[in-house]
């Protein structure tokens, strides 16, 4: 069947009047049941992506393949997730790509595994820690829902602990108390590698801040992600009622040999400061 066309086990995202929104896995023989009434599974196999579907009773539905962000804001979560605004960012920060192996501290329900996961690709892996069984339960059927869990490995711990890798590209962690991990991360990072962490307040920040100085960690940037979107209607066009503001801090830094880091590398360029980027 053309790749174009919409095949047994495929991810779709439907979405309709009345606030209908729903992204499910086509199964042959299903009926979704929803508030603009019952849809067949089998009568989207073989449509064209961008087709519009009716439910029994008339309702129109736009059949999508959804983006990685829908798939990120819509899986199941019993904490708060990171918004695609600042997953995007991270994962250029980290370069995070094809063949990588990075390390992830605070599974959560799975989001950032989730962007993590498709940005390695098949050839690089994930290592994701999380203390609590009960969480990662989730994450893993999050990421057994879109089809990437081969790409991640699950691990149960404490990461005062350690990781059990080395030499890895990247390491990020998504937890309230990231400086205190800083000499378990150098063990595991390779030379020069990337950290990131996200932090809600300023004094976790100015903690993890002070932390890099004891660990030799340099190239730090701190920053916070807004986005604003606009009306739609070409005749009313402005900004829209409410923004995502602040999210978190996003805190990235690079891990230099303990010899070098006398050196002041305030005083270095980096590409978040350079002076080519200053407003005029």
């Amino acid at each position: 069947m053309d790749k174009n066309e919409i095949q047994e086990g495929d991810l779709v995202e439907l979405i309709g009047s009345k606030h209908f929104h729903q992204i499910i896995r086509v199964r042959t023989g299903e009926i979704i049941q929803s508030h603009i009434g019952l849809m067949k599974m089998d009568d989207l196999i073989g449509k064209p992506w961008g087709s519009v579907g009716k439910s029994h009773n008339g309702n129109i539905f736009f059949i999508l393949q959804p983006a990685l962000s829908d798939l990120i804001k819509n899986v199941p979560r019993n904490t708060q997730i990171l918004y695609p605004k600042d997953i995007g960012f991270l994962l250029l920060n980290l370069a995070i790509g094809a063949g990588k192996h990075v390390v992830e501290a605070g599974t959560g329900s799975g989001a950032l595994t989730i962007a993590l996961a498709n940005a390695v690709g098949d050839e690089g892996k994930v290592f994701s820690y999380e203390a609590r069984p009960e969480m990662q339960k989730i994450a893993k059927e999050n990421l057994q829902y879109v089809g990437l869990d081969s790409r991640v490995i699950f691990k149960i711990r404490d990461i005062v602990n350690g990781f059990d890798e080395e030499n890895v590209d990247a390491i990020f962690l998504d937890l309230p108390n990231a400086y205190d991990y800083l000499s378990q991360v150098r063990k595991s990072l390779k030379p020069g590698g990337f950290f990131g962490s996200i932090l809600p307040t300023m004094n976790q920040v100015t903690l993890l801040l002070e932390a890099f100085k004891r660990e030799s960690f340099a190239f730090v940037e701190v920053c916070e992600i807004l986005i604003r979107y606009y009306q739609t209607d070409a005749d009313r066009f402005r900004p829209v009622d409410r923004m995502v503001g602040h999210t978190g801090f996003l805190i990235f830094s690079r891990m230099i040999q303990k010899k070098a880091s006398s050196f002041p590398t305030e005083n270095f360029d980096i590409c978040g400061t350079d002076s080519s980027d200053q407003a005029i």
